[in-house]
């Protein structure tokens, strides 16, 4: 069965989320994971964790940050916390999880998250021989390239399916940084503050939105992928987890493509050919609610990178 992966805002969007039917959680703390949708402290997580137990569904930690030197203690102690807490998943990119998590008496299983890295099946196995059960893909891949991945890897393949996607990240408060020396003040917050922060390219009209947090300053796509009608060869090929990423958009935003989404996978896997006649319909919930300066795209499904 494909799991559909969500990105919650709060223990009680959990609760909403269980019910539109989501199958797993990514959840953490923004020190340790990077863009998430919503901030879990210690007590959070552990709150949180024991609702989706309770429910059957899984919950797995992000720690997919880029850690340094000064970082490393922080690192092992949380690591220590979610095995306490039974998490069933850690997510990393840095091998220094691994190192960590290894350490512990019940390893939890990881899934590896080097965000543009994750491009061919020799990587995803390498980790896998390593500790990882699951490679999540890079957004730059086409059909062909998933397809073929999860044709060849020993482990569990998660393709994003809807959301917008990280351009670019830098490390340092880009933003804070020049409005200081401008001596100026200027608060960083995030979506559900009422107030976007977008680059727009005039000769493009597109709107890059731009957030910053302990990770740094991150430049978003402009447009959201979005690939309902496009589910049938993933469904087909056996792709562990389709995640929806609702990072910078609101919990109904969230609720209405994992209510949309959760019907999709049903219906394939009752009967593909009704999927096929219905996958147009389905679509338009999401449409309606769709913010205006963010257009719809398939990623880069059928195209190829250019760099």
């Amino acid at each position: 069965m494909t799991e559909l992966l969500v990105t919650p805002k709060s223990v009680e969007h959990i609760e909403v989320l269980i019910e539109k039917g989501a199958d797993a959680f990514v959840i953490g703390e923004q020190k340790f994971g990077l863009r998430l949708a919503g901030e879990f402290d210690r007590e959070a997580m552990r709150e949180a964790v024991q609702l989706i137990h309770e429910h059957g569904k899984k919950a797995y930690a992000a720690v997919n940050g880029i850690f340094h030197n000064y970082h490393l203690n922080a690192l092992e102690d949380y690591i220590q916390f979610l095995h306490e807490i039974k998490v069933d998943r850690i997510i990393f990119g840095d091998p220094a999880v691994v190192m960590y998590v290894k350490a512990q008496e019940q390893p939890i299983p990881l899934n590896w998250d080097a965000e543009t890295i994750v491009t061919n099946y020799f990587q995803c196995n390498y980790w896998g021989k390593r500790g990882a059960k699951r490679a999540v893909l890079a957004r730059e891949l086409s059909l062909e390239e998933i397809l073929n991945i999860k044709a060849h890897a020993e482990v569990e393949i998660e393709v994003q399916v809807h959301g917008m996607t990280c351009m670019f990240q830098s490390k340092r408060m880009l933003l804070g940084n020049y409005y200081t020396f401008q001596d100026r003040q200027m608060k960083i917050q995030r979506q559900d503050s009422g107030k976007d922060l977008l680059l727009y390219d005039e000769e493009r009209e597109n709107q890059y939105p731009v957030f910053e947090d302990y990770n740094g300053t991150h430049i978003m796509s402009p447009n959201d992928i979005c690939l309902i009608e496009e589910l049938d060869p993933l469904l087909e090929a056996g792709i562990d987890s389709l995640k929806i990423d609702g990072v910078l958009h609101s919990e109904e935003y969230i609720n209405v493509c994992t209510e949309q989404y959760r019907e999709a996978i049903d219906l394939y896997q009752e009967d593909p050919e009704a999927y096929e006649d219905e996958k147009f319909m389905l679509v338009d919930p999401i449409e309606a609610i769709q913010p205006e300066h963010r257009p719809f795209d398939e990623g880069f499904l059928f195209k190829h990178t250019v760099y």
